[in-house]
């Protein structure tokens, strides 16, 4: 087994005394030793959150081993909604883009430079302007055009495309589409969007001139997980900029791009480490 190989547990449960030094002590047990740990109790809905990584390396279990065990030992007695995963493990993501570039070009600049952790497959559009971008990258570009007519036919497509691919998560990169939740009931908790925070107060095709005409002062980006209900999924990250009466339209709209990119890659870095943790609608995102 190759050094600095980690395992990545992830559990939530009914809160009650004890359950770090159980999982520690299953861990130390086995010869593992720990290299990161995170834990959160939500005392409102009596729950508690935990994020633990060790090293693989002298661990005594094989990792096909170690659910089997870990389940009955510490899982199913403590009522755990528990996931296991490998730093080796390395996703596959999809990417969705309509016409702007913006986060495309981050998102592939991170990958290319290695910030990312993972593999792009393919990057699905309903227009054509970014294949140039997927050949620049050298990446398999797919042109699916969805109407309202045509909709349940070509997300099937994309299903497929997907399945093809054999895509773990999907990007949403200013994909100016809404799915249906037929998709994304087939991707739970795994299609990442990005948008600003204007929403609810400026909505429709022309937010920036509408936030500029009230002269707003911040400019921010909402980076979440999708759900049925139209940007109102888990909350995975967000952040603003500061602006001013000096700011043009169109300076308003070079920073929107500005910090949708870095929210997006932030929240897309935070799903790849093992980082986030979905209950309820909200979102636990370790340290």
């Amino acid at each position: 087994m190759l050094k600095n190989q980690t395992a990545i547990l992830r559990i939530h449960c009914p809160d009650q005394g004890g359950i770090v030094a159980r999982v520690t002590d299953f861990i130390h047990q086995n010869k593992g030793n720990v290299v990161a740990l995170d834990q959160y109790t939500n005392r409102e809905e009596n729950r508690f959150f935990m994020r633990v990584e060790w090293e693989l390396d002298g661990f005594m279990l094989e990792r096909d081993d170690i659910g089997t065990v870990f389940g009955p030992l510490l899982g199913k007695p403590l009522e755990m909604v528990w996931d296991l995963k490998f730093s080796d493990q390395i996703p596959r993501m999809g990417i969705f883009v309509s016409k702007s570039s913006h986060c495309l070009y981050d998102l592939l600049a991170r990958y290319e430079a290695g910030e990312l952790k993972v593999n792009i497959p393919v990057i699905i559009s309903n227009h054509q302007e970014m294949e140039k971008v997927a050949k620049r990258f050298e990446i398999p570009f797919y042109h699916v055009a969805v109407t309202k007519e045509n909709k349940k036919e070509q997300e099937q497509k994309e299903l497929e495309i997907l399945k093809e691919h054999k895509v773990d998560f999907i990007v949403l990169a200013r994909y100016m589409q809404i799915l249906s939740s037929d998709f994304v009931s087939n991707f739970p908790n795994k299609v990442i969007n990005i948008h600003h925070s204007f929403l609810p107060a400026f909505a429709g095709a022309k937010p920036y001139h509408a936030a500029h005409s009230r002269g707003v002062k911040i400019i921010g980006a909402t980076s979440h997980y999708v759900t049925t209900d139209l940007d109102a999924g888990p909350i995975i990250e967000q952040d603003i900029i500061r602006i001013s009466h000096h700011d043009s339209v169109e300076s308003l709209v070079q920073k929107g791009k500005d910090i949708e990119k870095i929210v997006l890659s932030r929240a897309v870095k935070a799903h790849l480490d093992r980082k986030t943790l979905v209950y309820n609608n909200k979102t636990v995102v370790f340290a």
